[in-house]
């Protein structure tokens, strides 16, 4: 079985992640992932944590704690967000592909928290985060419900404990399962990453439909992969313009690209993690909320 895993709790220090009402999505996600830490450690599993405490981390320095311990799982602890308050509700698991036992362990833990009352809002590929694309080892997102949903909250609150011992019990029973015998489960492991990074890069994504005055994107090579920070997503186009304008005046090298119905404003494109770490870290000293996409 897979012996050392890495648990993050999302954001934290500068970065609280979404905030609903004073409440903060950065230390909801540490309580989580320190229980959830504690229950597999209880159960044989050598436990690494990325924060302990409400410490400032990239992304990047997230998925690079993970890979310097060698582990065989990442999982990361967060809490989800709408565009407003009680929009959605519900529990969701981010994977970036649905290869080897990832999908599986997503669905028993969308399972096990939907038993405890919270609505399965199913399992997301996401291949565009840098904690599930950087990492060397199976990796997972968890989203525990929305921090701006009422229902969700009171869930959270009440059933803290469960919620923790459902996360872990998902881990645990697809990891010592009938399918992970010890011939195969190392192989299983590492093999699904190795596949993955011998894939060819993800191109990026297409430009979006000329929307005057729209900023023109920094050229890119098509055949690699670029990591940008970005700022933030509005559906409104003032909003994006705003926020463009105030980077612009810090002296970012800011843009705005139009997906998934959102106008995002991103900074720079960088063929090196490291370049957007700094990058990222820059522009996250100076106030914004930031985090490094693809």
């Amino acid at each position: 079985m897979a012996t050392k895993i890495v648990v993050d709790a999302g954001h934290g220090g500068s970065n609280p992640g979404a905030v609903y009402q004073g409440r903060r999505e950065s230390d909801d996600a540490l309580r989580l992932a320190m229980a959830v830490g504690k229950i597999l450690e209880a159960n044989g599993y050598d436990v690494t944590y990325t924060r302990t405490s409400d410490v400032t981390q990239s992304v990047g320095q997230k998925a690079a704690i993970a890979n310097e311990e060698g582990a065989d799982l990442f999982v990361s602890i967060h809490r989800n967000a709408a565009e407003y308050p009680g929009q959605y509700s519900g529990i969701q698991t981010l994977l970036y592909d649905e290869s080897g036992f990832k999908k599986e362990m997503a669905d028993n833990i969308n399972k096990n928290l939907a038993a405890l009352g919270f609505r399965n809002a199913g399992v997301s590929i996401r291949p565009n985060l840098v904690v599930l694309n950087s990492t060397q080892m199976p990796a997972l997102l968890v989203e525990a419900g929305f921090i701006d949903s009422q229902t969700d909250n009171q869930l959270f609150d009440s059933k803290f404990q469960a919620i923790a011992q459902a996360i872990a019990d998902g881990i645990m029973e697809t990891l010592d399962g009938p399918q992970m015998t010890s011939s195969n489960v190392d192989e299983t492991l590492y093999e699904e990453e190795e596949e993955r990074h011998r894939r060819p890069p993800m191109r990026p994504m297409p430009p979006m439909p000329p929307i005057p005055p729209m900023p023109p994107a920094p050229p890119v090579d098509q055949e690699e992969e670029l990591y940008r920070v970005q700022a933030g997503a509005f559906r409104e186009r003032q909003n994006a313009d705003n926020l463009l304008q105030l980077l612009e005046n810090d002296g970012f090298p800011a843009f705005i690209v139009y997906q998934d119905g959102l106008y995002k404003v991103q900074v720079g494109a960088f063929a090196r993690l490291s370049n957007a770490i700094a990058m990222e870290r820059e522009v996250r000293q100076k106030g914004y909320n930031t985090y490094i996409t693809t």
